[in-house]
């Protein structure tokens, strides 16, 4: 996937607010990814407070006035978005031991700000009666969740994150929370890989959007190394920006290993994309899709297969071609 990917289609006439972490602002570069790949939306952001309280009280207020469609919140910003109730959500790296972080981590005495902000400041203090301000502002986390609240929020924590573990924490509130291949601060290809994907879900389910479905059966996509057949990947970043795909799977019989080892290849390879697709199951005609890439099809399935291997689809590059052919029908 390019890294000046845009999107056109998706968030169109929508409001999007970003809210940013620690010592940042609303110059963050994280804006700026979001405005380029999302052209057609309309992204807000704000300087906060160094003061929690002010912080919070300034967040609730730009959501009453501006209703965004959108709040992507990163680190300390995530940890502010998931008070901010009502709204769909994406917590990227959320501290919600904010308190902790700080000191664990030496962000406390003089701190300079790592991006411009509008009133010119670029120096603070973090003194120990701040960041009891902190402490006391996370205790109000996860105050307000529902059923509702449930499908709204998403968390995304990358696995290689040497500053924020709150993945344990948010999972025991919310249970949409993914694994992306990234460190605390987001890249563009953090930004893409992990959370542009799941900005297409919401905007799909906000718009009622029903995609075509595809399923990838395991034995298309697994070399005789156990690593991802080639261009695989290429083909599958192609094909999740228009439609619905899944992983088939056979189903375990009696070594439950062989399903942990499998979500395990799925989570390596494949990353947030297939968060909540894989099925498992030992009858594909019971599965309801349009194509099934399948390297030996079940002429059940009720979809168009896709034999994998033969004459016609010998390769990932010719499945590519086939299906940018079809343009997302």
């Amino acid at each position: 996937m390019p890294l000046s990917k845009q999107y056109p289609d998706l968030w169109i006439n929508k409001r999007i607010m970003y809210v940013h972490g620690f010592a940042s602002s609303a110059q963050s570069g994280t804006v700026k990814r979001i405005r380029d790949t999302f052209p057609k939306a309309e992204v807000v952001s704000f300087d906060l407070p160094i003061h929690p309280e002010e912080a919070m009280a300034l967040l609730r207020r730009v959501c009453e006035e501006q209703k965004p469609d959108l709040i992507i919140g990163t680190s300390m910003g995530g940890m502010y978005a998931e008070m901010l109730y009502g709204y769909d959500r994406i917590l990227v790296n959320p501290a919600f031991q904010m308190g902790e972080t700080m000191h664990e981590h030496g962000l406390t005495g003089k701190q300079t700000f790592q991006n411009p902000r509008q009133d010119g400041v670029q120096e603070f203090i973090v003194t120990k009666a701040l960041v009891k301000e902190y402490r006391d502002m996370t205790t109000h986390c996860f105050s307000h969740v529902t059923e509702e609240e449930r499908q709204k929020v998403w968390g995304l924590f990358g696995d290689e994150d040497p500053l924020v573990h709150t993945f344990d924490l948010f999972r025991q509130h919310y249970p949409q929370a993914l694994h992306f291949h990234g460190e605390h601060r987001m890249t563009d290809h953090s930004f893409f890989h992990g959370i542009v994907p799941v900005m297409r879900w919401i905007d799909d389910r906000q718009e009622g959007r029903e995609r075509p479905i595809v399923y990838i059966h395991a034995n298309a996509m697994i070399d005789h190394y156990g690593k991802p057949m080639s261009c695989l990947n290429k083909a599958y970043e192609m094909l999740i920006e228009r439609y619905n795909v899944y992983v088939v799977a056979p189903a375990p019989t009696n070594d439950h290993g062989s399903l942990a080892n499998m979500q395990s290849w799925i989570e390596k390879y494949l990353s947030t994309p297939a968060h909540d697709r894989v099925v498992f199951t030992n009858q594909k005609a019971l599965l309801y899709g349009d194509y099934m890439i399948d390297a030996a099809p079940d002429a059940g399935f009720m979809g168009t297969n896709i034999g994998f291997g033969s004459d016609e689809m010998k390769t990932w590059e010719e499945v590519i071609t086939f299906f940018d052919r079809l343009g997302g029908q």
